[in-house]
């Protein structure tokens, strides 16, 4: 796979978004790695699930890459996000940021986690001990109750 930034349904590798940022001239690579925790809130969960707008994601990732390259100039990117049932502990999203100074490579992976919860159309449906719950958009400001994500949008139904 060629891509830096990409959605997938198989589990996600670590190195293999540090491999696509490795260079000469960068002496520091920050890697970020989500992983589906067993408590949300004081509530159990079972399990994760994942539902994205593919080819919207996978742009908006890129665009992170780019804001990313605008702040801090010399920076590398790579994410990947993982769709699909996750079990607890596996990986949900990794990303590897590489800079010549360790300071800009910490930096702009937060950004980078920071605004795929911002912008990426992904979709998280938590699996609880007593019931399931759309948690809305990744920031939790947004509920997905009633409205259920479809691949390219919402159903209202």
């Amino acid at each position: 796979m060629d891509k830096k930034f990409w959605i997938t349904d198989k589990p996600l590798q670590i190195q293999a978004c540090v491999d696509k940022v490795i260079r000469p001239e960068a002496g520091a690579i920050s890697t970020f790695t989500g992983i589906a925790r067993e408590f949300t809130k004081g509530k159990r969960t079972l399990y994760l699930e994942y539902q994205a707008y593919v080819d919207m994601a996978e742009k908006k990732l890129a665009q992170i890459g780019e804001e990313i390259k605008e702040h801090w100039g010399d920076a590398e990117v790579a994410i990947a996000h993982r769709t699909g049932r996750l079990d607890i502990s596996e990986i949900a999203v990794v990303i590897a940021v590489s800079t010549p100074h360790r300071t800009d490579a910490f930096a702009a992976s937060r950004y980078a986690i920071d605004r795929i919860k911002e912008i990426v159309p992904i979709w998280k449906k938590e699996h609880w001990e007593d019931g399931t719950s759309w948690i809305g958009d990744q920031k939790e400001k947004k509920s997905y109750e009633h409205n259920i994500p479809i691949e390219g949008g919402i159903n209202n139904g």
